[in-house]
């Protein structure tokens, strides 16, 4: 059986509404701050469409102001599910905007875990927006997704991605860190055991555990603005630590 729901974000940002219209509104730019490949068309009934490995959600743009909302819609599934975002962008004095998000739709039967898994996805996707606009506006990144099921509950694995950043599940942040391949980076978000977000000289990286109600999956969403395809090395990592 479905179930409605409305889900509501907002945030304010140092960024002109232009700059958050570009990060909200064309598929670079939402590859700057968001998971997967997103590609965006520029008027209503242009594509929507989010791809992770192995997956395509197909979307539709449903309304399309520039500079001010964007709105889309998923693909009606077979028992009536569906998804609605809708993006409002709205300046403020002294070069600031505020973006709130209303995220709407349909669920399914496990409607309230998936309802709490977005709930407490967005904070960092919007803190990563956040970190985007500050520091590497503009630039596109070279993406990395990788998904690993079964990786043995929220201790194990965040004892396992902490040790490999040089720090301990009880980091928070501000704390200096050093990924795998020794670059130096600092916690821009740290909510334990949900999600974790580093920033380095280089890009933006955030380590996610789907709770065990979700298949128990690390998901790996990094964007490295220098150009480095990480994609391999990731997914080698991912592999050696949680076989």
């Amino acid at each position: 059986m479905t179930h409605p729901f409305e889900l509501n974000q907002e945030i304010e940002l140092a960024a002109t509404p232009e700059q958050v219209w570009e990060a909200i509104a064309t598929g670079p730019g939402v590859d700057s701050w968001f998971m997967g490949r997103t590609e965006l068309g520029a008027s209503v009934g242009g594509p929507a469409s989010l791809t992770m490995p192995g997956h395509t959600e197909q979307a539709v743009i449903t309304g399309y102001e520039p500079g001010a909302r964007l709105a889309t819609r998923s693909e009606e599934a077979a028992d009536g599910r569906f998804m609605a975002i809708e993006y409002l962008v709205e300046g403020r004095d002294g070069g600031a905007t505020v973006l709130r998000i209303v995220q709407s739709g349909m669920l399914g039967d496990d409607w309230e875990t998936e309802f709490e898994a977005m709930k407490a996805g967005w904070p960092i996707y919007l803190e990563t927006l956040r970190q985007y606009l500050a520091r590497f506006a503009g630039r596109t990144p070279s993406v990395t997704t990788v998904f690993r099921p079964g990786v043995g509950g929220p201790e194990a694995l965040w004892k396992t991605v902490t040790e490999s950043l040089g720090t301990t599940p009880d980091v928070s942040e501000g704390d200096e860190v050093r990924l795998p391949d020794g670059s130096a980076g600092v916690v821009y978000y740290a909510n334990l055991p949900v999600n974790l977000g580093v920033r380095t000289s280089e890009g933006l990286y955030r380590f996610i555990h789907s709770g065990i109600d979700r298949g128990d999956v690390l998901v790996l969403g990094h964007q490295n603005f220098a150009g480095r395809d990480e994609q391999s090395a990731w997914e080698s990592w991912t592999t050696e630590h949680f076989a």
